[in-house]
């Protein structure tokens, strides 16, 4: 992997990546040259025990532009110019302008519930240059690189005396919120673990703590035995529609061996991931013959530089559509309880996810 780490005019800082060298002299633009004026912070809520982030800077964020004004897009003219540079890269990785989170802040407003600075971070990573190319049209060796990449914003990231907990995630299609086209992810570095990854860290450790084995890789292997809702499997890696969904169209990928953070993955469970990621993002879209919306959120170890061998980093994708034209509404029971109903069985989903016929790479098809 190749790194170039540079300076944008409003002073965020910019690091390209690439499978190949980096010429030199490659300058950071802006859409703005004026330094970010956002001071986020966080409030505590009683009930719920866990903390809201205020940004309202945000309402003035990027919403839909036309193809020519793209700001994930390199830069073609000067005085029009986007996030991204000219030259030979593959990903880029940016703080983003309308951040929810920066270590900068300060001075949270006093309040009848407890207030802190949102002292985290928010990055925006654009997967690939070209605006027409989704995860599952890249190149395995450049989601090889993605994953490279996850790991060194995780190290850089985690190694920050306030960050607690590193999140890659991708928003896909318009149904969930996106309001740039371009294929991009966003990481969100958070200075405390979140209640939904905490929770999972709590039920792995306990598990642990009792059979001294990891809980994801005891349910990987009873996965495997059943054959039922896999969607990819080789001896590094798996893809699969777990039993207990709660989207109909819900898939995890994971190492077959526990590993707690990217950071800690090798080269061949690299390879796998990115063949796993590549199979599913492809099923996706041939499974209507469409772009196909979801969340990728990949959950790994808290960076409290302390060992975690309870963790099993893995990705679960939730999308948002039960049938070809109708959607999951998340309303009474999923909202207001935290109870989600499932209208299909995830045996039934895997099947027709399982019936896509794809191509990985010239003669590999599954």
């Amino acid at each position: 992997m190749y790194s170039q780490e540079l300076l944008k005019p409003d002073g965020r800082p910019l690091t390209l990546y690439s499978r190949y060298p980096i010429a030199e002299g490659i300058q950071a633009p802006s859409p703005s040259n004026e330094p970010i004026q956002g001071n986020p912070h966080l409030r505590w809520h009683p009930l719920r025990g866990e903390w809201v982030a205020y940004a309202s800077h945000r309402q003035g964020r990027t919403f839909m532009p036309p193809p020519e004004y793209n700001p994930l897009a390199p830069t073609i003219d000067p005085h029009f110019p986007s996030e991204l540079p000219q030259g030979r890269y593959d990903i880029a990785v940016f703080d983003n302008r309308f951040a929810s989170m920066t270590v900068a802040a300060h001075n949270p407003p006093v309040s009848i519930v407890e207030t802190l600075p949102a002292n985290g971070a928010c990055e925006v990573v654009v997967f690939t240059q070209d605006p027409e190319s989704p995860l599952g049209s890249l190149e395995l060796d450049h989601l090889d690189l993605l994953f490279s990449v996850w790991a060194d914003r995780t190290r850089v990231l985690g190694g920050h005396p306030h960050i607690q907990y590193v999140l890659p995630f991708e928003n896909r299609g318009v149904e969930m919120g996106v309001t740039l086209l371009h294929p991009h992810g966003q990481i969100y570095a958070y200075p405390f673990v979140p209640p939904v990854p905490a929770r999972m860290q709590e039920r792995q450790q306990a598990y642990y703590q009792e059979n001294q084995r990891g809980l994801l890789q005891d349910f990987i292997e009873k996965e495997i035995e059943d054959k039922q809702r896999i969607i990819y499997l080789d001896e590094n890696a798996i893809a699969f529609v777990p039993a207990c969904a709660r989207y109909p169209y819900e898939v995890w990928i994971a190492t077959i061996e526990p590993v707690a953070t990217f950071i800690d993955l090798t080269p061949d469970q690299r390879r796998g991931l990115a063949r796993a990621l590549k199979t599913v993002t492809l099923k996706y879209d041939g499974l209507w013959s469409c772009p196909f919306p979801y969340l990728m959120a990949w959950f790994q170890a808290p960076t409290d530089g302390q060992p975690h061998p309870e963790s099993h980093l893995h990705a679960e994708f939730y999308p948002p559509y039960r049938t070809q034209d109708r959607l999951k509404y998340l309303a009474g029971t999923e909202l207001a309880a935290g109870m989600f109903a499932n209208d299909a069985l995830p045996e039934e989903k895997a099947s027709e996810l399982q019936a896509i016929s794809v191509i990985l790479e010239a003669g590999v098809r599954v």
